[in-house]
């Protein structure tokens, strides 16, 4: 078994890549994998570009509760809508395989 060599990445490529993961509102985990770089680099390059990030708060005082609760509700809704669903077609499959 060899090495693997390291993945040498341009300068604009990590400066980028971190202003995507900090901009965006998925995870960094969800953006390392989106961009093909193992997350682990993605946060390093995070720190290096962004190093105040982890101290910025992102309140916002113009969110109505209610409105928040009732957005949260209906993701909720969704969500086990299609929980439901790939319940029920893993099930149909597995029964299909055996």
């Amino acid at each position: 078994m060899g090495k693997q060599k390291a993945a040498q990445y341009s300068e604009e490529f990590r400066s980028s890549s971190a202003k995507l993961a900090v901009d965006s509102d998925q995870p960094i985990v969800a953006t390392a994998r989106d961009l093909g770089v193992h997350e682990t680099t993605l946060y390093g390059w995070v720190a290096k570009y962004y190093p105040d990030r982890n101290k910025q708060t992102k309140i916002d005082s113009d969110i109505d509760p209610n409105e928040e609760v009732k957005r949260l509700r209906k993701e909720v809704a969704r969500l086990r809508v299609e929980r439901d669903i790939l319940k029920k077609a893993t099930a149909y499959f597995a029964g299909e395989t055996l």
